[in-house]
C-alpha cells in the first residue's frame, strides 16, 4: 500500500480530485490518501497557504498528487507551486504531450516529453526595483549544478524509455554564459548516455516555430525554467490543451504530480470540469511508484472513453458531467 499526500486545491480541484479517488478505488489501486489542502481554501481555513500539516505529510510520504491551487494575486504571497518546488528541490518539471485518438487537434503523431528546469532562472525570485529611476531588475540565475541535474535527468529518462532523440532549447546566441552552461551540461549528459543516439540544440525562437510547424520531429526536449514554462503550454496546445496533459515535479527525494491547468472558479461546483489532466498526472504517479499495470489499465479505460463523445465532458466535445465521465471510465475498467 502506497501512502500519498492528496492536495485537492481550489475551484474545480475538489471535483476532479474526487474523480481520481473514485477511479483508483474502483480499480483497486493500492494507494492510501493523506488529504491536506493548499492555496486559498487552506488560507481561509488555517491562515496559511501552505499549512504545516501539509509539509509534515509530504515529508512523510515523499509523493503527492495536487489539484489546481490559487495563490492570491497582489497580496504579497509567493506562488504555492514555486514554494513547493524550491523547498523540496523538485528540479524536474516533466510534461508529456501526445496526440490521442478521440481528442481533436490540428496535428497527428506527436509523442514528446519536455523537461523544464524547475527551481532556477527568472523564477528564483531575485528582483530589485529602483523607484527613483523607474528601473526593475529581474536576475535569471542558473548554476552549473542545476544545469547538469536537469540535462542528466532528461537523458536518463530518454535512455530508460527507449527514446533516441534529445533536443536542448536555449538562447545561447544572446545569453552567452547561461546558454553555455546548459549546452555544456547537455553535451556531458549525451556522452554519459550513448544509447540516446541523436542530440541537437535549437535556439528558443526557432524551437517555437519548429514546434508549431512540425512537432512530430521532437522526442525529448530539455530547457531552462522560463523557456520550459512557455514551451510546455505550447506543447499542451498542440495535443488538446491544458485540460488533457499531465505534469510532474520530481526531485531526488520527493515527487509531486499535478494538474497544470488553473482552478477555473467560474465553473466550480457545476459538474462541468474535465478530470483528465489530474488523472493522467496520477497515472504518471503510479508509474513512479512502480504500479505500471494499474496505470496501463486505467489509461486504457480513459482512452476508450475519449472515443465516445456522449461520455465526454463539454471541453472534449460531449455533454457529460464530471461524474458521468468518471463513471464511464470506471465502467470500462
Amino acid at each position: 500500500m502506497h501512502l500519498v499526500t492528496l492536495i485537492p486545491g481550489d475551484g474545480i480541484g475538489p471535483e476532479i480530485t474526487r474523480s481520481v479517488v473514485d477511479i483508483f478505488a474502483a480499480a483497486q489501486v493500492p494507494v492510501q490518501w493523506e488529504t491536506h489542502n493548499a492555496g486559498e481554501t487552506a488560507l481561509a481555513e488555517s491562515g496559511s497557504l501552505l499549512p504545516q500539516p501539509l509539509y509534515d505529510s509530504l515529508e512523510r510520504t515523499r509523493v503527492g498528487l495536487k489539484g489546481p491551487v490559487t495563490t492570491p494575486v497582489g497580496k504579497g504571497f509567493k506562488s504555492v507551486n514555486i514554494t513547493l518546488r524550491q523547498k523540496y528541490d523538485l528540479y524536474q518539471n516533466v510534461r508529456p504531450a501526445q496526440t490521442t485518438p478521440g481528442i481533436k487537434t490540428r496535428f497527428e503523431g506527436i509523442d514528446l516529453v519536455l523537461f523544464r528546469e524547475n527551481t532556477e532562472g527568472l523564477y528564483a525570485g531575485l528582483e530589485m526595483y529602483d523607484e527613483r529611476l523607474g528601473i526593475a531588475d529581474s536576475i535569471s540565475r542558473v548554476t552549473v549544478e542545476g544545469c547538469r541535474k536537469i540535462c542528466r535527468a532528461a537523458f536518463a529518462y530518454a535512455a530508460k524509455h527507449g527514446r533516441k532523440h534529445v533536443t536542448m532549447a536555449h538562447k545561447g546566441n544572446i545569453l552567452k554564459n547561461a546558454g553555455k552552461l546548459m549546452l555544456e551540461a547537455a553535451k556531458a549528459a549525451a556522452a554519459e548516455f550513448p544509447e540516446v543516439t541523436f542530440y541537437d540544440d535549437r535556439i528558443i525562437d526557432n524551437m517555437c516555430m519548429q514546434l508549431v510547424g512540425k512537432p512530430e520531429q521532437f522526442d525529448v526536449i530539455v530547457t531552462t525554467n522560463l523557456f520550459g514554462d512557455i514551451l510546455s503550454d505550447l506543447c499542451a496546445g498542440l495535443v488538446g490543451g491544458l485540460g488533457v496533459v499531465s505534469g510532474a515535479n520530481i526531485g531526488d527525494n520527493m515527487a509531486i504530480f499535478e494538474a497544470v491547468h488553473g482552478s477555473a472558479p467560474d465553473i466550480a461546483g457545476q459538474g462541468k470540469a474535465n478530470p483528465t489532466a489530474l488523472l493522467r498526472s496520477a497515472l504518471m504517479m503510479l508509474e513512479h511508484l512502480g504500479e505500471k499495470e494499474h496505470a496501463a489499465r486505467i489509461e486504457k479505460a480513459l482512452n476508450a472513453t475519449f472515443l465516445n463523445k456522449d461520455e465526454c465532458t463539454g471541453d472534449l466535445g460531449g455533454k457529460a458531467s464530471t461524474a458521468e465521465f468518471t463513471q464511464a471510465i470506471i465502467n470500462k475498467l
